[in-house]
């Protein structure tokens, strides 16, 4: 995706030639209106603060304690689910960290300029209590499904937090937008950035490896979240440590530039500088809207994917669990984005775009090359694959618990028989949709992403902000009890009397 085609993704398109440009046309328009300066943005914005200012700043306040639950207490002795808390947060950082933290932040700083880093950092910091909301509620609101899987989400939160017949309709909403996003965000983007990287570094024609990832993908989707908890807790620390590791190398080397990237990253992010919009209000927006939308493609907060394999959690507190949870938005934006988006800056890479017609995850392979050779070509290929391959594996289970709500709610079948087929079916269909996404063209993909998770995101971030109450009294009521941070201590709905803190009845 060069400049001028990444950036009709938010601007008006020209007269399409030929079908598959004017469904462009039309997709470009449509992300236009869900990403504009009026729906999705601010409603961001505004929910992230007003979470933020809600629940006191816990982001900063709780993170050190929320690492420790997440990497060093990774399970509750006797708690009800199907996976750790380290699974569920691997399986959110494996849905997270992929092609968004390397080609994304690319296209962002590409087309938006330096400035859109700033405002991938905004979306990270306010997204961690967005994060933390999505996966409290998520716990407290899940059931069981007909096979007896813990099961929660949006969809269940929406439909029994905020209740009624308007609560059915945002579940139903967020469910159908959430099965359709999984092709895009998991699917189609992930496959097709991997064919491509992999053709640019080794010569393999890309419908060669959508081959490869449909059988890669599906041996391990078949066997449901507990296969996806297992191999994503193996692959996402070694990836994440591996990539941010040699970023760090490249900002040492060029350490003496570093001052002035930053500076210029919060420059740009209020002047547009750099961003392909042309005058200066255009530009500004653009760099503001790129920023924000590869933000949440990247670390999710807002969407609320998270909160579904958060349900999936051995747990028996909702807080516990998003405070686990929280930390993959710190992990993703703070640390992995803010790498690549410096290694970008620092080595000029972001200015390359016109001159040598680089893009994505090219560019970022740029980057890395400037500063330490044709092993950052390699660092970054091996990054698309694995991000791109857990993230595959992440959506696959996201996708198929919003289809099974539709078919368990909406048209209330609760049979185990049915559910199985619905289940299996979507498996098949999603490793081998795999295919197509690696050999059509990129900006159908992205943009499609783009309209699918803003879609996804409106209905949710509604039901934050109504549910937004519930998540205050939970956290109130879990942090003002004098063992909170101990956890096998299990608090759900400790009352106080005068024997001290006790279970209530």
């Amino acid at each position: 995706m060069d400049q001028t085609s990444g950036a009709t993704m938010f601007s008006a398109t020209v007269v399409p030639e030929s079908g598959l440009d004017r469904l462009s046309s039309i997709l470009g328009v449509l992300s236009d209106i869900v990403w504009g300066p009026f729906v999705l943005i601010p409603l961001l914005l505004l929910t992230g603060l007003y979470l933020t200012a809600r629940l006191k700043v816990l982001q900063i306040r709780t993170l050190p304690h929320a690492l420790w639950l997440a990497f060093f207490r990774r399970t509750e002795k006797g708690a009800e689910g199907d996976i750790s808390h380290y699974q569920a947060l691997s399986t959110s950082l494996a849905a997270t960290v992929g092609v968004g933290n390397i080609a994304g932040v690319a296209t962002a700083i590409g087309i938006g300029g330096p400035g859109a880093l700033f405002w991938m950092w905004v979306t990270g910091l306010l997204g961690m209590a967005t994060k933390y909301s999505e996966a409290l509620l998520g716990v407290k609101y899940r059931e069981r499904d007909a096979r007896g899987q813990q099961v929660g989400g949006p969809m269940f939160y929406l439909t029994n937090g905020v209740g009624g017949a308007f609560g059915l309709l945002l579940g139903t909403l967020f469910a159908l937008f959430g099965a359709i996003a999984a092709f895009g965000i998991g699917n189609g983007v992930q496959s097709h950035e991997v064919a491509g990287v992999v053709e640019r570094t080794w010569g393999v024609d890309t419908w060669i490896t959508g081959a490869v990832l449909v059988v890669l993908v599906g041996v391990v989707i078949i066997g449901g979240i507990k296969s996806i908890g297992r191999v994503t807790a193996g692959i996402v620390p070694v990836m994440c440590i591996a990539y941010v590791f040699a970023g760090i190398a490249i900002l040492i080397i060029f350490v003496g530039d570093l001052p002035d990237a930053i500076a210029l990253v919060f420059s740009a992010a209020f002047t547009g500088e750099s961003a392909v919009g042309g005058l200066f209000g255009s530009a500004l927006l653009l760099t503001i809207q790129m920023g924000m939308a590869r933000g949440m493609f990247s670390n999710e907060a807002g969407l609320g994917s998270g909160a579904i394999s958060a349900a999936a959690a051995k747990t028996d507190q909702p807080v516990r669990q998003a405070l686990v949870q929280m930390t993959q938005t710190f992990i993703d934006t703070i640390i992995v984005v803010s790498i690549t988006g410096l290694v970008l800056v620092v080595t000029g890479a972001y200015n390359a775009t016109d001159a040598d017609g680089l893009d994505g995850a090219v560019l970022t392979s740029w980057a890395f090359e400037q500063g330490v050779g044709g092993t950052g070509t390699l660092i970054v290929a091996v990054g698309v694959v694995l991000f791109a391959y857990t993230t595959m594996l992440g959506w696959s289970y996201y996708g198929e618990r919003c289809l099974v709500y539709l078919v368990e709610r909406l048209f209330g079948v609760r049979d185990e028989i049915v559910t199985n087929v619905v289940v299996y079916a979507y498996r098949v269909l999603f490793a081998g949709l795999l295919f197509v996404g690696a050999v059509v063209e990129a900006d159908l993909v992205w943009t499609f992403s783009d309209i699918a998770n803003g879609l996804m995101a409106l209905p949710n971030l509604l039901g934050l902000l109504l549910l937004s109450g519930v998540v205050a009294r939970e956290t109130s009521k879990y942090m003002g009890i004098p063992n909170w941070k101990d956890p096998n201590a299990h608090v759900i709905t400790d009352v106080r009397g005068n024997g001290g803190w006790r279970p209530a009845d």
